[in-house]
């Protein structure tokens, strides 16, 4: 499937549809995740420490990037979301691991959705 581009700049391909209702604003999700650097190095993966993440949907509790590109997501899909700065980090990065300014490379897979 084609890339897509948001007006917020966020990029996003879907790899894989998922079926059934899509992912909405106020509904807590879990997801598997994989994070990169645009240079390739892992930083983080909920599938390393085989632990789902969750969070409630568009309700700020995770980078801007994230609320926006898991939105429309369906159960079973899997995305890679190019993530600009200023939808993740920003200029601070995060935790010494994260650089100032970077643009990050999640590829996440919906696993549940509920409410």
């Amino acid at each position: 499937m084609a890339e897509k581009i948001s007006d917020s700049g966020l990029r996003y391909e879907d790899l894989v549809e998922g079926e059934g209702p899509a992912a909405e604003a106020g509904q807590q999700v879990s997801v598997h995740y994989t994070g990169w650097l645009q240079d390739g190095t892992k930083f983080d993966s909920s599938i390393d420490r085989n632990q789902p993440f969750q969070f409630p949907l568009g309700k700020g509790r995770v980078i801007r990037g994230w609320d926006e590109g898991v939105a429309g997501m369906k159960v079973g899909g899997k995305r890679r979301l190019t993530i600009p700065p200023q939808l993740g980090y920003g200029a601070q990065g995060a935790g010494g691991v994260i650089p100032p300014n970077a643009t990050l490379i999640f590829e996440v897979e919906l696993l549940d959705i509920q409410g």
